[in-house]
């Protein structure tokens, strides 16, 4: 029997996300009421052996009892990068996988590499609070240190499927997508998306994210699920990556 304090975690936490199942056992999950530049995608693998979580969201409310998840099935967490929307729930997780350039980031999630701090001084960061009580001031990141490093070329495994760590640094130095080539599927992170690519922030390295687009155009894949927004194809993606290449630097 599921206690009272699990139900209102259950129950906030279904309130508070939007999802939608994609192709090949993929779910999507979001926060709608977070600000558009805050609200980063989820999203839930299903393995035959195991389960993948890619990405965190922001934490606000408890991630976990809204995936459905199987009891004794392995989950593992893998974070595309350590920016505060996409690690905020990593900690509910006992396996995370994150990049080797940003790997001591995750021991104490400090403002400076996670950047909480923008989303504490956003007079508009929310919609409505997730909860009675909860106050933006007070926010951050749990620690989340990782169980295991990811580096470029390394295989994350599901029992029936494999994806291929892309180290695709830009955005943040460890950034990396995760590129299941038998299937044709390539979460993305936010190393691309539809709209303007951030690459102002601290951290962010606009040489190295030129070279990350002159890699995304060599890559082939069906679906690109990017860590903001819509899922996008290849010639979408290439479409948006030559359009970095052609602006000032």
């Amino acid at each position: 029997m599921m206690s009272l304090a699990a139900f209102g975690s259950a129950h906030r936490a279904s309130n508070w996300f939007s999802c939608e199942g994609l192709a090949q056992g993929i779910t999507r999950l979001w926060e709608p009421q977070v600000h558009s530049f805050f609200r980063s995608n989820v999203f839930h693998v299903r393995g035959r052996d195991g389960d993948l979580v890619i990405d965190g969201g922001m934490g606000l409310v408890p991630l976990r009892p809204v995936l459905g998840l199987l009891p004794g099935k392995p989950v593992v967490a893998v974070a595309t990068h350590v920016h505060v929307d996409h690690v905020g729930a990593l900690s509910e997780f006992q396996t995370r996988l994150g990049h080797r350039a940003e790997a001591a980031f995750f021991a104490d999630m400090a403002d400076e590499h996670t950047l909480a701090g923008y989303f504490r001084e956003m007079a508009d960061g929310l919609d409505h609070l997730p909860y009675k009580g909860w106050s933006q001031q007070p926010f951050h990141v749990q620690p989340a240190p990782l169980s295991r490093i990811l580096a470029d070329g390394d295989v994350v495994e599901t029992g029936d499927r494999s994806f291929r760590v892309l180290h695709l640094p830009g955005h943040s130095p460890g950034s990396i997508g995760l590129l299941d080539e038998l299937n044709g599927d390539f979460l993305t992170g936010d190393a691309i998306y539809r709209g303007r690519l951030v690459d102002d922030l601290p951290g962010s390295d606009v040489p190295a994210y030129r070279k990350t687009m002159q890699r995304l155009l060599q890559i082939e894949f069906s679906r690109a699920y990017c860590g903001h927004g819509e899922t996008i194809d290849q010639d979408e993606l290439r479409s948006i990556a030559r359009t970095y290449l052609d602006s000032p630097s």
